[in-house]
């Protein structure tokens, strides 16, 4: 008992218990009004669609601004942690980790379903008719712009922002300190700070539930399309609470063992997966799909990122990019702080284009197999579809089946979304965990247990209520949440801005400085009319062992100078003595030359640049 109390000790009351008053009064909803659930689900979605539409297209495409804007300029610079502070995971193991947390689930989900869509029934505002070539090619633009640049971009601003005021500034790891800069540290801490946490818990739950429920959906309709089970309500609920079990499991060991090592295996079965496709199905057609997905979208990035649709009727547009908006947003706090959980030590330049470029060509890759696949499929045997329409939930099963070892890849897709699953669920947990405990890095075991099993029991509830129309009752929660948190977003770019463009103007660029004193070649060049001049470098530490060139010495009334070659230093070259503070050049992390300093004995080479520098570092 007193081990219990000690738990619950370390909560911050004001985030944690109106977070899960708001959770369950929604949950609580759902169930009292079950008969006209379906109905006031699709009201809500359209309501906001129509109304907020505008605002998260807007928003989102300022997010990939403000992505590109701090990885391009001198911002890029900024260390995530202490100057000399290291990345504590490697590059594949981090990748592996924000991958399979940022869009696990989503992309088995609508790998083939999303692409196929679009082809049977394109958007009425891009006037393509459905099932033609520009179909195809429009098919696989929107689903790379749904699951791009935009998409990273929004957990950019999250995972950017709390690695920054939680590794560089020393705050803890909580959404309310992206916005101190703006609001002021008496603000932060006090009601202000404590509603951007809560509304942060809320959105990423229900974030969370989604992909849930989007997991389950696909794991019981392969189950089924395998003949192993009958869908029913109780199959849903056996899986969820097999699988919340799992992730359960997993958060409560934390992030450096289960978590790493189940991302890893994931992202693994996720890519053996992906490589079957791929030599299975019409490989050369696919390599060649791809180069041209990523042309496609590059060219028609600049037209989707502001469409609107406001002369289209056939909601499109809310159906599918405001929903993904949406549910980026949701997804945001979760996602963004799990990534800068596990991004300490990195430069903001290599944060940035890690999380946004990596992912996004990743992922075009993985669509292009599934979703091109897909498409020609189609196209040359028509047996995709169900009832004339694109079934969402097996139509991955579908393709697969047109493969040899259709069972096993099945079998081994479901092993995918099951660990995806897993993921989602237990580093969604433990972010919620840490919010609510107002930046434990370390949070209550207990309360990890308690979080998992509510995002469960959310995402049980809201299938099972929702009935036929669970999709929208999924859909629409995501975008709901995202509603407030989506001007938390745009706060944070503001604020951030104005923290980086101090940092930018004290911090101190560190420079290796070297000496380069003119001395005359003993021996005269015919072809040149002036000596050759040849710098004898040396290295100081301080200003004051550098030594003035002879002609400033011998020259009547003048004084010396010097002349220096600066070489500026990443900080991974630095040392800093721990008691003292000093900084210290160390050439352990020195670019290493390609070409291994090799010399020639030709005439070539000490014409060069390359000789021209080994005749200044003679032995």
């Amino acid at each position: 008992m007193k081990a219990v109390k000690e738990a619950w000790g370390g909560l911050l009351k004001p985030v944690f218990v109106p977070a899960s008053i708001v959770i369950f009064v929604m949950i609580a909803f759902s169930v009292i009004y079950a008969g006209t659930a379906a109905d006031a689900f699709d009201n809500l979605n359209n309501a906001i669609t129509s109304g907020v539409g505008w605002w998260y297209i807007l928003a989102t495409t300022g997010f990939v601004l403000f992505a590109l804007y701090c990885g391009l300029s001198k911002v890029g610079n900024i260390r995530l942690g202490r100057d000399d502070e290291k990345p504590e995971f490697g590059v594949l193991s981090w990748f592996a980790m924000l991958f399979s947390a940022g869009m696990g689930i989503g992309l088995v989900f609508y790998g083939v379903a999303e692409p196929l869509s679009h082809y049977v029934t394109p958007p009425e505002a891009g006037g393509v008719p459905g099932s033609t070539d520009p179909a195809a090619r429009q098919a696989m633009e929107l689903t790379l712009f749904h699951w791009g640049l935009h998409a990273w971009a929004i957990y950019v601003v999250v995972g950017l922002g709390l690695a920054y005021m939680t590794y560089r500034k020393g705050r803890p790891l909580s959404v309310r300190w992206l916005l101190e800069p703006l609001l002021g540290r008496k603000r932060i801490e006090g009601g202000i700070g404590h509603a951007i946490d809560a509304v942060a818990i809320i959105g990423t739950l229900f974030g969370v539930a989604t992909s849930l429920g989007f997991g389950v959906q696909q794991i019981s309709a392969g189950l089924e399309y395998l003949g192993w089970v009958d869908t029913n309500n109780w199959v849903t609920v056996i899986i969820i609470a097999g699988v919340t079990g799992l992730a359960t499991f997993s958060v409560v060991s934390g992030v450096s063992r289960g978590l790493k090592w189940l991302s890893n295996i994931n992202m693994g079965m996720a890519a053996a997966l992906a490589v079957f496709v791929l030599i299975a199905g019409p490989s050369l057609f696919l390599m060649q799909s791809w180069v041209q997905n990523l042309g496609g979208y590059i060219q028609a990035l600049p037209e989707l990122m502001l469409r609107t649709s406001p002369f289209s009727d056939d909601g499109w547009t809310g159906d599918w990019t405001i929903f993904y908006w949406g549910w980026w947003m949701s997804w945001a706090p979760f996602v963004g702080m799990f990534i800068a959980r596990i991004s300490r030590g990195r430069t903001i330049r290599e944060f940035v284009f890690g999380v946004l470029l990596a992912p996004t060509i990743i992922g075009s890759l993985w669509f292009t197999i599934f979703g091109d696949a897909g498409i020609l499929r189609q196209r040359e045997n028509g047996d995709l579809l169900v009832d004339g329409a694109v079934d969402t939930n097996t139509s991955l099963f579908q393709l697969l089946d047109t493969l040899p070892l259709a069972t096993i890849s099945s079998v081994l897709a479901i092993f995918v979304i099951v660990f995806f699953f897993v993921t989602s669920s237990d580093s969604g947990s433990l972010v919620i965990d840490i919010l609510s405990t107002g930046g434990d890095l370390e949070p209550p075991k207990i309360t990890r247990v308690y979080w998992s099993i509510l995002e469960g029991v959310a995402a049980t509830v809201l299938l099972l209520i929702g009935g036929t129309g669970s999709l929208t009752a999924l859909q629409t929660m995501s975008i709901a949440t995202a509603v407030p948190f989506s001007i938390i977003l745009v706060l944070a770019c503001v604020s951030m801005l104005k923290a980086f463009r101090y940092d930018v103007a004290t911090t101190p660029r560190y420079v290796r400085v070297t000496t380069t004193p003119e001395v005359a070649d003993s021996e005269q060049d015919p072809a040149r009319s002036t000596p050759r001049k040849r710098a004898s470098a040396g290295i100081s530490s301080t200003f004051s062992g550098l030594t003035a060139s002879r002609e400033g010495l011998t020259s009547p009334g003048r004084t010396g100078t010097v002349v220096l070659a600066v070489h500026e230093v990443s900080t991974e070259q630095l040392e800093v003595h721990p008691e003292t503070g000093a900084v210290e050049y160390s050439s352990n992390n020195a670019p290493v030359d390609p070409l291994g300093g090799e010399v020639f004995d030709t005439q070539e080479f000490a014409d060069s640049a390359e000789g021209q520098k080994d005749s200044n570092h003679p032995g």
